[in-house]
Parts: C-alpha cells; sequence; structure tokens
C-alpha cells in the first residue's frame, strides 16, 4: 500500500462517495486470530518541586529535545498542551509489550528528572488551565473547530491523559473472539473500564462532581466528533457511514498558512460538492485521524477511554485487563456475559452520549451494576493472566487493584477526592464552594453534590 506521506499518486487522486465508503470498510477491521497488543500512554507533566506550578514553555522545550536524542523503542511524542505520550510497537504478547514500554519509561524519566519534571498519571490537569504548547495548524484548526461547542475541546487538547489499549480486531468468525462480539463488547466493557479507572475527578483546583472529568470533557465536545456510531450486527457498515457523516475538522493547505475550518461539512457532502477542493484518499486517512470515538477501529481496534493512572506502574493494570478479557477466549466469553445486561440502560444511544456512559463518567463504582460488572471481569482476568504468561508480580499488581477498589466500590478518583477533601473541609474562604461545569447535554450544574452510594439498578 502506498505511503500518502509520499505524495504517491492513489492519494492525490479526488474519491468519490462510493470509493470512500468502500475505503473505510475495507481498512477499519483486519480480521484473524488474535496475536498483537499495543498501548499508547499519555502523561501530564509536572515540576517535580511542586505539581501545582506551571511548567514554562522553555523548560518544556529543553527536556523535550534532550528526549529526542534518548534512542527509545516506543514513539514518542508530544500532546498539544505538552503532554507527553509513549505508544509501543506492536507487541506478539503482554509481556513483551510490558517489558517495552517500562524500560522506555525508565529512561524518559531520567532525563526528565534531570530537568527538575514528572510524569503525572492523572486523567485531567487537577490545577491548570488549558495553555497550547503545540502552534501547529492541525492543532490551530482542531481548537477552532472544537472551540464551537465550547471549553471542553481545549481542556481535552490541553489538560488531559489517559491510557489507551490497542488490540487486535478478532476473528471473522462468531464466537468470544469474532470481531462483531469483540466490537459489541468494547462498548459496553468500555462504560466499566471509565468506572473502574477514572482518575480524574478535579479542575481549576476543586471537584467537578466527576469521577472521570477527562470522560466528562469528551461527551462535551460532542457526537459528531467524539461519538460512536450505533452498534449493528455490521460494524464495517455502520463505521464507514460514520466515518462519512462526520463532520470535516479541516482542509488542509499546502503552504504555511492556515488551513480552512468549514461548518456543516460532512465527508460524504465534500465529495458530493467537490468544494473547496475535491477530497482526495489522503483527506480520508486525514478524517480518520480528526475522530475521536472511545473505540477507534484501525484495523485493530483502539480502546480509547481510561483514564492515565496513578504511580510508575498504575498503567500496567489496565493493559493487563484489557488484554486478558479480550484475548483469552474464557475470560472473553466470561466478560462478555457480565456487560451484555448493561445494553439496557444505554437506551440505544451510542457511548459516550447515553446513561451508561454517564453514570460510570460522574458516579465509577458507586454505581451497583458496573461495580458487580467489574468484580467479575476482574475475576476473570486473573485468571487469565496467568494463561497469557504474566508474571506474578503483574497478578499481583491486578489483585492488588482489585482489592484495593473495586472489590469496595472505588476507583483512584476517590482517593484524589479525599485528600482535596482533607485539605478543604470545613475552611470558610469558599474553596470548598461547587465547581460549576457544563452538563454533557448542555445545562451547568453543580457537580460536587454528594454521590449516592447504593442505587436500584433501572
Amino acid at each position: 500500500m502506498s505511503d500518502p506521506s509520499s505524495g504517491c499518486a492513489p492519494y492525490r487522486t479526488a474519491v468519490t462517495e462510493a470509493e470512500a465508503e468502500a475505503l473505510v470498510r475495507g481498512i477499519c477491521f483486519k480480521t484473524g486470530p488474535p496475536r498483537l497488543l499495543g498501548v499508547e500512554i499519555e502523561w501530564l507533566v509536572h515540576e517535580l518541586r511542586d505539581p501545582r506550578l506551571p511548567v514554562s514553555r522553555e523548560r518544556l522545550e529543553a527536556a523535550y529535545a534532550a528526549l529526542r536524542e534518548v534512542p527509545l523503542r516506543s514513539a514518542l511524542t508530544v500532546e498539544p498542551g505538552g503532554q507527553l505520550e509513549l505508544s509501543s510497537p506492536p507487541a506478539a504478547s503482554l509481556t513483551e509489550c510490558l517489558t517495552t514500554v517500562s524500560a522506555d519509561l525508565d529512561a524518559v524519566r531520567a532525563v526528565l528528572r534531570r530537568d527538575g519534571l514528572t510524569l503525572a498519571g492523572l486523567g485531567h490537569d487537577p490545577w491548570q488551565v488549558p495553555r497550547r504548547f503545540l502552534r501547529q495548524p492541525r492543532y490551530d484548526a482542531m481548537e477552532a473547530a472544537l472551540d464551537r461547542t465550547g471549553s471542553a475541546g481545549r481542556y481535552m487538547m490541553c489538560t488531559s491523559a489517559s491510557v489507551q489499549v490497542c488490540v487486535d480486531a478478532g476473528q471473522e468468525e462468531p464466537g468470544p473472539l469474532g470481531h462483531v462480539r469483540r466490537w459489541w463488547m468494547a462498548h459496553l466493557l468500555g462504560a466499566v473500564l471509565v468506572a473502574v479507572f477514572a482518575n480524574s475527578p478535579l479542575s481549576a483546583g476543586r471537584p467537578t462532581g466527576w469521577l472521570s472529568t477527562r470522560q466528562l470533557r469528551w461527551a462535551q465536545i460532542g457526537a459528531g466528533r467524539a461519538g460512536a456510531p450505533a452498534l449493528d450486527a455490521d460494524p464495517r457498515g455502520a463505521w464507514a457511514r460514520h466515518v462519512l457523516d462526520a463532520p470535516v475538522m479541516c482542509v488542509r493547505g499546502d503552504g504555511d498558512g492556515p488551513w480552512e475550518v468549514p461548518e456543516d461539512l460532512s465527508f460524504r457532502d465534500w465529495t458530493r460538492r467537490r468544494a473547496p477542493r475535491a477530497p482526495t484518499r489522503d483527506d480520508l486517512d486525514y478524517h480518520g485521524t480528526t475522530l475521536f470515538p472511545p473505540v477507534r477501529p484501525r484495523g485493530h481496534l483502539e480502546l480509547r477511554m481510561m483514564d492515565a493512572q496513578p504511580g510508575e506502574d498504575g498503567w500496567t493494570v489496565p493493559l493487563a485487563v484489557t488484554a486478558a478479557l479480550f484475548d483469552d477466549q474464557e475470560a472473553a466469553e466470561t466478560a462478555y456475559r457480565a456487560v451484555k445486561p448493561l445494553a439496557e440502560r444505554t437506551r440505544g444511544l451510542a457511548a459516550p452520549h447515553n446513561p451508561l456512559w454517564r453514570d460510570a463518567a460522574r458516579d465509577g463504582l458507586a454505581d451497583p451494576e458496573l461495580r458487580e460488572a467489574a468484580a467479575v471481569c476482574f475475576a476473570a482476568a486473573l485468571a487469565a493472566l496467568p494463561r497469557l504468561g504474566a508474571a506474578t508480580v503483574l497478578v499481583d499488581r491486578v489483585a492488588a487493584f482489585r482489592d484495593r477498589y473495586v472489590a469496595r466500590g472505588r476507583c483512584p478518583a476517590d482517593d484524589l477526592l479525599d485528600a482535596w477533601r482533607a485539605r478543604h473541609d470545613g475552611r470558610p474562604d469558599g474553596s470548598g464552594a461547587p465547581l460549576l461545569t457544563t452538563h454533557p447535554h448542555g445545562k451547568d450544574t453543580p457537580h460536587d453534590r454528594p454521590r449516592p452510594r447504593r442505587r436500584n439498578p433501572a
């Protein structure tokens, strides 16, 4: 296949609507027995001496220049707000993936430590306001497009971080490892993973009322840019329709000037109007990179819904649990049965813009059904990890997370809230006042209200 960056003719040739849909259908799910695994880890970069202090542009530039000289097996990239991302190469096993990324992280941390900086595993920066570090046409256009739905886009670009796990699409045939089953499970299990690994309850120094404020920001961006397609029996067709009907973020220019940011133009419309110019195969590929659903099919499945995790090794738990539940046949069947009843709570709406995902991001494992599903899934993952060749230290780490959080109906965000309340409760200066944030469906509400610890399932 030609490389779009090479300027080869197939990528510069205009595509029709039918051609675009066929291209998307052909590349979104590459089926076969699950063999490969990957992880993409985003980190906030904080001052080692005081994480509440903003890191200057000059310090970030110097640190990143030093990092570019470090040999790494993972791809190291910088996000719009200066967050760091490490993307592993495809690995043949969970152990290989963990070994590669752990070694690369050790090297990155050593360089940052010399500059007085540290990596912070948080889904949303508790203190900083959005501040762009990268000034590139792509991010200028993204900011302009996302500003049309409010400030959530800037927070997503500049103050959020995640753990994204990549698994193979699965087999063509039906069954626990079939691609249709895995696609469905990803969107139901995804809500459980949001609740389990929620780790972003603060913004601007105060609680938002959501355990995953990062997921709240994604929901606020809107379904066209950050939503999933409706689930049906034909994931390829559903995703292809979704891509063509999604709004075009930008029309790239040839020079150094700003890119055009059209309004109310879907890719389907672009193929029909052929203006401001006819779209090409390269434009179609690029358009796919501007869509941010919670599960993105890129030949494989990219699970994007989990907050960055605390501690140097915290990221290994969501990686291990996700790998076990998707790639071990027995665990996959158990997980699917555990999350299937949650489908009723979606009310037929696509993730993350449905009640199930809203409750997961806001209430975490205080929700009894999500807690029950999480307990079953963790038990299945712990049983599967030795079958996948996981080391005892990793199994023990997953078990410790289960005992500390899942078994108690908690998540890492609860620790952050406990620490915040210990510092602020009872102060007469108003520092504990509710922080108003925008509801995913548009209304402003005070979000530090008490969360119900028990609720009768609807």
